[in-house]
C-alpha cells in the first residue's frame, strides 16, 4: 500500500473484541487510538494531535455513533476529521442514514480487511489532498492579502508624493494636503446618511475619496512660479492663467489614466476633484460653468474643504481669517458657492473640522 506518512486513526467502538481486531489489522500501518464510549471519543477527537480518521460504531450505550457524529460535526475542531462508520447494521437504511448524516463511508460487520484497509487508504488520501488545498488557499489568502496592503501602500505614497509636489512649488500650503484630506473624510462620513448621497456615498467611495483628496491641485505645478507666488493681488491675465491649473491637473490624471492596463477607479474620483472642486452651486465657478447636481459630489465636498482650508491658513498673499468670520463666511456660500444640504451639515460638525485643523496646524 502506498504510504500515508503515519496517519493517526481512532477506532471508537464499545465492544473489546472489536477494538482488538481493528486496532491489530490497522497498526502496522497507521497510529491507533481507541475509545470505548462516545464521550471518551469526543475527549481524544479534540486532543492534539487530532485523529486524521475515525472509525464510529453506531450500537453504542449512552451515546450512540449517529449523535458522536453530530457532536464531531458540530465542533469547529473536529467537523472536518472524515468519519466511517463501522456497524452490524447492514440495512440499506441503516446506511442511507449514516451517509446522509454526513459520514464519508460505511461499512458492516463482519470487517473484510482488504476492504477496510482500501477503504481507510482512500478516505485518508482525499484527506490529505483537502488539506494540502485548505493549506494553499489560506497561504494565497494570506499572499493575496500581503499584496494588497503592499499595492495600497505604494498608492498611497505616490499619491502623497505627488500631492507634495505642490507644496514644493507652494510652500507656505504647509499641511494643506493632510487637512483637506481629513475634512473631505469626515464630511462625507457625515453626509453618508443623508438622502441625497446616501446612495453615492458607501465605504468604497469615501475610502477612495479620501484617497484621492490631497491631489486636488496638482494642476498647480504647471503654473509659473511669478504668479504662483505672488504676494499680491493677481491681475485679470495672471488670475486666467491660475485658473488653469484645474484643467491642468485633470489632464495629467487622465494621461496617467489612459495609460494604464486597467481602469483605476480612484483616478476616475480624482480626476473629478482635480476638474471641477473651483465650480460654484450657482454656475459661476471654472472651469467649465458647471451648476448643481452637475457638478460631481466628490467636487463639491472638495470645494468646501478647499475653502475652509484656504480661509483659516496664512497665504503669500493674506492673513488667517478669524473662525467666527470664517463660519459667517462659509454660511453666506450656501446656495452660492456651495451645495445648501452640504453647507448644513459642515456647519452642524463646525467643530469637528476645527479640530482637524488644530491637529494638522502649520504651527506646531
Amino acid at each position: 500500500m502506498p504510504d500515508i506518512t503515519r496517519k493517526t486513526i481512532l477506532i471508537v467502538d464499545d465492544a473489546p473484541e472489536n477494538l482488538t481486531v481493528l486496532n491489530e489489522l490497522l497498526q502496522p500501518f497507521y497510529r491507533v487510538r481507541v475509545a470505548t464510549s462516545g464521550q471518551k471519543a469526543l475527549r481524544i477527537a479534540m486532543t492534539a494531535p487530532c485523529p486524521d480518521l475515525i472509525l464510529l460504531d453506531i450500537m453504542m450505550p449512552d451515546m450512540d455513533g449517529y449523535e458522536v457524529f453530530e457532536r464531531l460535526h458540530a465542533d469547529s475542531v473536529t467537523r472536518d476529521i472524515p468519519v466511517i462508520f463501522v456497524t452490524a447494521m447492514d440495512g440499506m437504511e441503516s446506511e442511507l442514514h449514516g451517509l446522509s448524516a454526513g459520514a464519508m463511508d460505511y461499512l458492516t460487520k463482519p470487517i473484510i480487511p482488504s476492504i477496510l484497509l482500501a477503504r481507510v487508504h482512500t478516505q485518508l488520501e482525499l484527506k490529505q489532498a483537502h488539506d494540502w488545498l485548505r493549506d494553499q488557499n489560506s497561504y494565497l489568502e494570506t499572499e493575496i492579502a500581503r499584496r494588497m496592503a503592499e499595492n495600497e501602500l505604494i498608492q498611497k505614497v505616490s499619491i502623497r508624493a505627488l500631492a507634495h509636489l505642490t507644496e514644493i512649488r507652494d510652500p507656505e500650503t504647509g499641511n494643506h494636503i493632510l487637512r483637506t484630506q481629513s475634512y473631505v473624510h469626515q464630511l462625507a462620513l457625515e453626509l453618508r446618511t443623508h438622502p441625497r448621497f446616501k446612495a453615492t456615498l458607501n465605504n468604497d467611495y469615501i475610502h477612495l475619496l479620501t484617497r484621492s483628496a490631497p491631489l486636488h491641485d496638482i494642476g498647480k505645478v504647471g503654473i509659473p512660479d511669478a504668479i504662483l507666488r505672488k504676494p499680491g493681488k493677481l491681475t485679470a491675465e495672471e488670475w486666467a492663467v491660475m485658473k488653469t491649473h484645474a484643467k491642468l491637473g485633470s489632464e495629467a490624471i487622465e494621461q496617467a489614466e489612459s495609460e494604464a492596463s486597467g481602469s483605476i477607479e480612484f483616478l476616475k474620483l480624482a480626476k473629478e476633484i482635480t476638474h471641477w472642486h473651483h465650480e460654484k452651486w450657482d454656475g459661476t465657478g471654472y472651469p467649465d460653468g458647471l451648476a448643481g447636481d452637475a457638478i460631481p459630489v466628490s467636487a463639491r465636498i472638495m470645494a468646501v474643504a478647499d475653502v475652509f482650508d484656504a480661509l483659516i491658513s496664512r497665504r503669500i498673499y493674506k492673513a488667517p481669517i478669524p473662525l467666527d468670520e470664517v463660519l459667517a463666511i462659509i454660511s453666506a456660500g450656501k446656495g452660492r458657492h456651495f451645495d445648501p444640504d452640504i453647507i448644513d451639515t459642515f456647519l452642524a460638525h463646525f467643530g469637528a473640522f476645527c479640530s482637524i485643523a488644530d491637529c494638522h496646524s502649520d504651527y506646531g
